[in-house]
């Protein structure tokens, strides 16, 4: 990935952390609404990636942030078509993360672009670390009482669980009720930033071991991803409220 990719949390093996699923500055621009049905749910238009690339005015960024998302998402929603789903859940694989982010990544989180790129980002870090992230959950979901229900996963998950998942939360924003799929993608990001918290605790509490500052150091990570994860979930739940108001866009 080159330095304009997707910065997001990686979970690893639980000891360590780094970013957020937040991202770098990327875009993606919707197949003109000409064709009646396309082959994919976007495709990305060279001529104006360069244009971007070169600086062009922030304000016609933004219209097309916004114009894209919305004709994604209600191109989905009105078709009847499984496979436009599908292809809409694999974009970033097909497309690279760079690509897709070359719009969308900019766009503040109280915006739809942006809170589609935070859901794309969402899923790709939880299929990419999903031993990770099912074991997280464990740790995490007593303390969230009600976030198995909200979520929509077993309060121990697999590693197979977490990916459907991930497919499920960003599917049922397409075809679902939106609000429904941001609440349960902000409870889902709560629980396992709470995993990582209560594992940062339990590497600071070590300091009488050999390896007190190298858990020191690696606690500080932890800490630091669940800062951001915190801050993502907020995202998606204030995502929720507008898009009830009728005041996402």
């Amino acid at each position: 990935m080159s330095t304009r990719s997707a910065n997001y949390a990686a979970a690893g093996t639980g000891n360590t952390g780094n970013g957020s699923v937040l991202a770098s500055r990327s875009g993606f621009v919707p197949t003109p609404g000409s064709a009646p049905r396309p082959s994919r749910p976007g495709q990305l238009a060279p001529a104006l990636l360069e244009q971007m690339a070169g600086g062009s005015d922030p304000g016609i960024v933004n219209e097309i942030a916004h114009s894209s998302a919305s004709a994604l998402l209600d191109r989905v929603r009105h078709s009847e078509d499984p496979a436009v789903v599908a292809r809409v859940l694999t974009v970033v694989e097909r497309e690279g993360v760079d690509d897709i982010a070359e719009l969308w990544s900019s766009s503040p989180a109280d915006t739809l672009p942006g809170v589609l790129w935070r859901l794309y980002m969402l899923r790709t870090w939880m299929r990419t670390h999903r031993d990770a992230i099912a074991r997280l959950w464990r740790v995490g979901e007593p303390v969230a009482t009600s976030a198995s229900a909200i979520a929509g996963v077993d309060q121990a998950p697999t590693e197979d669980d977490i990916a459907r998942l991930a497919d499920s939360i960003l599917s049922g924003a397409f075809t679902g009720d939106f609000a429904v799929a941001m609440e349960r993608a902000a409870a889902f990001t709560d629980v396992v930033a709470l995993g990582l918290r209560i594992e940062a605790k339990h590497l600071a509490g070590q300091a009488a071991t050999l390896d007190a500052k190298s858990n020191a150091g690696k606690a500080a990570r932890l800490m630091h991803t669940a800062a951001n994860l915190f801050v993502t979930a907020k995202d998606f739940h204030h995502a929720a409220n507008l898009w009830r108001r009728g005041k996402l866009e």
